[in-house]
């Protein structure tokens, strides 16, 4: 006589707050001004099946604003992108293009990495 319930089958019984994902249980983010940031731009391979991407780390902003920031570098480098756990992702290698438009931007970027 097993139970042919799965394991991913929750029975709330009493929930005070509505769902865990609300945005009220969010942490704010401190949004500081670009010349307050310090951004790393490093190229990578590692996890990509050999494919080089160009990886900008060290925000403090919100999602939009990144999001923004994003498609901004995808069209002056030429290439896709996406933003993951706050960090831009562009793909190839283009460290120093990136480097010069965050600079003009107003970040205090810096190249880290070999």
């Amino acid at each position: 006589m097993s139970s042919s319930k799965s394991k991913s089958d929750k029975r709330i019984i009493y929930q005070e707050f509505g769902n865990d994902n609300s945005p009220a249980l969010e942490r704010p983010v401190q949004e500081l001004p670009p010349n307050q940031q310090n951004v790393r731009v490093q190229a990578t391979r590692a996890g990509r099946k050999g494919k080089t991407v160009t990886v900008i780390t060290g925000f403090q902003t919100k999602a939009e604003t990144l999001t923004a920031l994003l498609k901004q570098l995808k069209t002056q480098c030429g290439t896709g992108g996406t933003v993951k756990e706050n960090e831009i992702e562009i793909q190839g290698d283009h460290k120093q293009k990136i480097l010069e438009i965050l600079v003009k931007l107003g970040y205090k970027a810096k190249i880290s990495g070999g």
